[in-house]
């Protein structure tokens, strides 16, 4: 897949660009699936957050961005779904569009809906990440970021990607740029604080910071 790991979904020209061009083509021309199943999750989720993400009302642009189609596909519906219909639905679309919410939640059902084990297959399809959906890519979301406890009781998530993500920087006083270096702390490895103008594209193992924000790279090997 090509990666556009959002905080806040597609904020700014600069990170739309980035999307069009992991798309090679215009929004108008492609079709999107956009996955809700995050925002049921952790402790604050609730049944208004994933219908104003798949209706694109809320502040952070996603499915209202002008697609040719967008469809919903909820991972934890998949299971009583026959698999081959579900597969050909992934597979059909040019973007995955994946709600924020909560990051461990949704790293758990991409593996018990199966969709986890598609990834690898699905190498020109773009995955869009926004905050949550972005965090259940990486290795380890850091327990300062635990909200569900999944059944492992640790804080690991898929590990598509090699490096961590600490979300919505300056946002409010608990994600200073003092609590990220506390948070980094205990990640043991690459690991960005990131704001909501800001986003990580990845093409082919390449990592590229998208941001007309603020953002800053934690690396212990450096």
């Amino acid at each position: 897949m090509k990666l556009l790991l959002t905080d806040s979904g597609v904020r700014n020209a600069s990170i739309l660009a980035a999307l069009v061009d992991l798309l090679g083509k215009p929004i108008a021309e492609a079709n999107a699936l956009c996955i809700p199943t995050a925002g049921y999750g952790g402790p604050y989720g609730d049944p208004g957050g994933p219908w104003r993400f798949i209706s694109g009302q809320t502040p952070s642009p996603m499915t209202e961005l002008g697609w040719k189609s967008v469809g919903v596909l909820e991972l934890t519906a998949l299971p009583s779904i026959d698999k081959e219909r579900w597969v050909s639905w992934v597979q059909e679309a040019d973007v995955l569009l994946v709600n924020g919410g909560d990051a461990l939640y949704l790293s758990h059902w991409m593996r018990e809906s199966g969709l986890a084990d598609l990834f690898p297959s699905l190498r020109d399809t773009v995955y869009v990440g926004l905050s949550a959906g972005s965090m259940a890519l990486t290795p380890r979301i850091g327990e300062y970021l635990v909200g569900w406890k999944p059944p492992t009781g640790d804080d690991s998530a898929l590990g598509v990607v090699d490096f961590s993500i600490f979300p919505h920087l300056d946002s409010d006083p608990e994600r200073s740029m003092a609590e990220a270096e506390r948070w980094a702390a205990g990640i043991n490895g690459p690991a960005y604080a990131m704001d909501a103008q800001t986003a990580i594209k990845v093409t082919d193992g390449d990592v590229e910071v998208v941001s007309e924000g603020h953002w800053r790279l934690f690396d212990p090997a450096s």
